[in-house]
């Protein structure tokens, strides 16, 4: 690895659109870190790329887990001396298809927001540091359509009736911090944006998605690479504007 080559860290690529995300990130020539909570797991998939010939390596990283953070954050730190890019990819969606709104229990909503919004929080705080150390950060908060309040009062809308609540909700919250964090850091060189993967068919639906893994991670591909002309606290899907 050179010293103009970027940096990058994805946060749960073991799998799905987050090793996938590391994939083309690594294919565009960026350094990539894959992260994942569990540290054999991580070596494994990262084996499997750098076996392609791509600049991949494994950290162990669990989003909910302060202690994880910090040594993540120590190691990124000691290894690199700089953070390019930070993907928020780590995400779960529990609720439960079968119960109304109403229903759906507080454990749910708790677990939902410790992993989908208060680990995302936790873990770009203490990488911010390092992504100031770079020449022009980027952090791209990987949130859905369904965190649209916009979409999800049209009863015209595609997403119209898909009501789970404490999931569109934790995907709101990202959006709402991705407005702030890029409004604080609107006259450095970071840049932090909110993106919609799509409805893609990974394990988290079941594979009930309509568009591919690939396409799937296109999205927060192209926000990571960026140039200084790129946007700041936007919201989008392949480059579409989409509504709050």
């Amino acid at each position: 690895m050179n010293d103009t080559q970027k940096i990058a860290l994805v946060t749960g690529a073991t799998r799905g659109i987050g090793l996938e995300t590391v994939r083309q990130l690594a294919q565009a020539g960026v350094h990539t870190l894959l992260a994942g909570r569990d540290r054999g797991r991580a070596v494994e998939a990262a084996l499997k790329l750098q076996a392609e010939g791509l600049p991949v390596e494994a950290i162990a990283l669990e989003v909910t887990d302060a202690a994880s953070i910090a040594e993540a954050v120590e190691e990124v730190g000691q290894r690199h001396g700089r953070l390019d890019i930070l993907v928020n990819n780590a995400g779960i969606a529990i609720d439960d298809a079968g119960k109304k709104p109403s229903e759906q229990t507080l454990d749910t909503w708790h677990k939902t927001f410790d992993t989908n919004v208060f680990a995302l929080v936790a873990v770009t705080q203490a990488f911010l540091p390092l992504l100031r150390r770079s020449p022009a950060g980027r952090i791209v908060n990987v949130s859905s359509i369904l965190g649209s309040l916009t979409l999800h009062s049209d009863p015209a809308s595609p997403i119209y009736d898909f009501k789970i609540p404490a999931y569109n909700a934790s995907k709101s919250a990202v959006n709402s911090y991705t407005v702030s964090l890029a409004y604080e850091l609107r006259d450095s060189t970071i840049k932090v944006n909110t993106i919609h993967p799509g409805y893609v068919k990974t394990d988290m639906n079941a594979g009930g998605g309509e568009i591919d893994i690939p396409e799937g991670a296109k999205s927060s591909v192209e926000l990571a690479l960026i140039d200084a002309d790129g946007p700041n606290g936007s919201f989008t899907h392949l480059g579409q504007v989409l509504p709050w």
